[in-house]
Parts: structure tokens; C-alpha cells; sequence
């Protein structure tokens, strides 16, 4: 069903793409727009020959600076509503699986985006301006076998989405990332929008919709999150439930596809397990989260975001245990 805009009287109606090249492009041309100014995006068609990985190659590559010290890389593959999901779009995604599953296909994607990155002036400019000192293809490497995602962007929801990520749950439903890109033309002028936006991909799951709300049958357990996790990650985690369980009567654990909420009654808590560290969405007011944490990080979290966890919260990052009783003193606290 398209849908049709209005802004200042003007009548804007949804595009409908014919050809891929034209979606990819809208990616390329607002890059900074989509993915933001802490964001290196690599054109892969554009800078990488079909030979390179044996004529598999994405739309595009993708840096995600925002948290310098926890980068994020995708790969970016931009399909088209009408191609045949199964005939199309399954197997060419299942085949980038390859570039992170592989031990010899990732050393070449890393080995090939070394070369892009040091080959491109502007880009190799703009990634030196993020990294500081920190050596680029160790920066490269670190980042690739650290932070593994596959964003698919598409013109229209596909159904056949939800089965597919919750039967293979270790790569579908771990590694990509849907976001909905469409276009909005009016005779001069043209609105597009993202969902969602790209702050947002890995709170807000529309292929499985938002289930924050309460407990449900779910594909999706603790262990699909601690899988691979470093041992220092997993024992902190351990013992920051294990603290919670005996505070809290009734206290129960709630893992979704893309977090972990701790819920009495309701949730008050969703848990993020990186590779260096554990991100805490604690549903409070931020003042009263920045007056009881003083001794690990605590980001604002922008109103989009409040807005799914259904009301004022904060990230705070927990990356060891030596002040851990303040971080289980405010989850007491906050979920009375």
C-alpha cells in the first residue's frame, strides 16, 4: 500500500524503485544523513573489483564511530521488495556469512578494506581523524572480528523476514540488522525516511516487532547473547544477575533478539553484552541514574530511543566489577 505525505500543502507520494541501482544510490549519496558524521561509508562497487571475494560483493561497507572505543562494522546490502526473497535475497545474504564465519574470507575483507581505506585520501583522512594514534589495520582487524553485522536495507518489509531470522537465529538473527528505506516525491522537491533510524538498529526490531513489554515465547535465550562472549564479560554478567536474583524477590530475565531485560513485574533494566563490555539501559530519570553511578560511564540516551524503552532511562556501560554494588544498588532501587 503506498502512502502519501504532506508538508506545508505540498503532496509527496511514495517512489516505487525499479531498479536496485537507484535505492543503492540514495544510500551512497546520504550516507552521512542515514548512518551519521561518525560514520566512514565505503562504496563496495564502486572501490572493490567483482574478483576480489570470488565475485560476491556488497553494496557497501560501514563504520560505526560513534563509540570510538566499541566501533561497530557492517556490511551493507541494499535489495529491492520485488526480487524473490528466496531465489535472491536468502542467498545472497547467507553467502556474506562467509566473510565473518571464515577464517580466510575475513582476513581478506580485512586485508581488502585496509586497501581501500589506505588507497582513498579522503577516506583514509577522515578515518585518521576518529582513530588518533591507533594503528588503521589493526584498528581494521580489531573492529571486523569484534563487531560482525549485515545491514539489509529494502524498499518494503519482507514476510518472509520474521521466519527466516528466528529458525537461524545464530546468523540471521544474529548479524542482520533490517532497516526500511523508502522516498517521497513531490514535482520539485523529495522526503525519505529510514526505520529505523540508524541510532535506533539495534534497540528496534521491525521484523519481530517491539517486545518489551512483557514476557513471551521467544527463539532467543541467554546463551544466544553469552555465545562467544570474553570470559571476563560472561563472569561479570554472571554476578551482576547473580547479586539481582538474591535482592530482588521474583526477579526475572527476559532475552529478546537484541537484549536482555531484567523485569519484575516490568522491566526495569535492558542488558546489551558486548565484547568488552555490558551496556545497562536503566529505566530511571538520568539525574537520578548520573547522582548513583559515579564511577562507570553514563550516556543520554536520545529521545527516539526513551521512547521505545517506554520511558526516561540512561546507558551506563559496565566494564568490570570493582564498583559493581553501585550499579546493583540503583537496579534495586529503580525496580521497586
Amino acid at each position: 500500500m503506498n502512502t502519501v505525505l504532506f508538508k506545508d500543502g505540498v503532496r509527496y507520494t511514495e517512489k516505487r524503485f525499479k531498479a536496485e541501482a537507484d535505492l543503492e544510490q540514495l544510500v551512497v549519496k546520504n550516507s552521512k544523513a542515514f548512518f551519521g558524521k561518525n560514520s566512514i561509508y565505503i562504496d563496495a562497487k564502486k572501490k572493490i573489483n567483482n574478483s576480489a571475494f570470488g565475485g560476491v560483493i556488497p553494496d557497501g561497507f560501514l563504520f560505526d564511530l560513534s563509540d570510538i572505543e566499541n566501533p561497530e562494522f557492517y556490511i551493507v546490502e541494499v535489495e529491492l521488495f520485488s526480487h524473490d526473497f528466496f531465489k535472491h535475497i536468502f542467498p545472497q545474504v547467507t553467502k556474506f556469512f562467509a566473510f565473518f564465519k571464515n577464517g580466510s574470507s575475513q582476513s581478506k575483507l580485512v586485508e581488502k578494506l585496509y586497501s581501500v581505506l589506505e588507497t582513498d585520501t579522503e577516506l583514509h583522512t577522515e578515518l585518521k581523524s576518529k582513530i588518533g594514534k591507533k594503528e588503521v589495520f589493526k584498528f581494521i582487524k580489531d573492529t571486523v572480528e569484534n563487531s560482525q553485522n549485515i545491514l539489509l536495507i529494502i524498499d518494503e518489509e519482507k514476510t518472509e523476514l520474521p521466519e527466516i531470522i528466528e529458525t537461524y537465529t545464530d546468523t540471521w538473527g544474529k548479524m542482520v540488522k533490517v532497516s526500511i528505506l523508502k522516498e517521497y516525491r513531490s514535482q520539485n522537491d523529495s522526503i525519505l525516511s529510514l526505520t529505523p533510524e540508524f541510532e535506533n538498529i539495534s534497540n528496534i526490531d521491525i521484523v519481530a516487532g517491539e517486545s518489551n513489554k512483557s514476557i513471551e515465547l521467544s527463539p532467543y535465550s541467554e546463551d544466544f547473547h553469552l555465545d562467544g562472549v570474553p570470559d571476563q564479560i560472561l563472569k561479570l554478567y554472571k554476578k551482576l544477575k547473580g547479586k539481582l536474583i538474591e535482592s530482588i524477590p521474583d526477579f526475572a530475565v527476559n532475552p529478546q533478539r537484541y537484549y536482555i531485560s531484567f523485569r519484575k513485574k516490568r522491566n526495569f533494566a535492558f542488558i546489551t553484552i558486548r565484547k568488552k563490555k555490558i551496556t545497562i539501559v536503566a529505566m530511571a530519570d538520568e539525574n537520578r541514574i548520573r547522582l548513583a553511578i559515579k564511577n562507570y560511564n553514563v550516556e543520554s540516551l536520545v529521545e527516539s530511543v526513551q521512547r521505545f524503552y517506554n520511558g526516561p532511562c540512561a546507558r551506563i556501560d559496565l566494564t568490570d566489577d570493582q564498583n559493581l554494588q553501585e550499579v546493583i544498588d540503583l537496579l534495586i532501587e529503580i525496580q521497586k
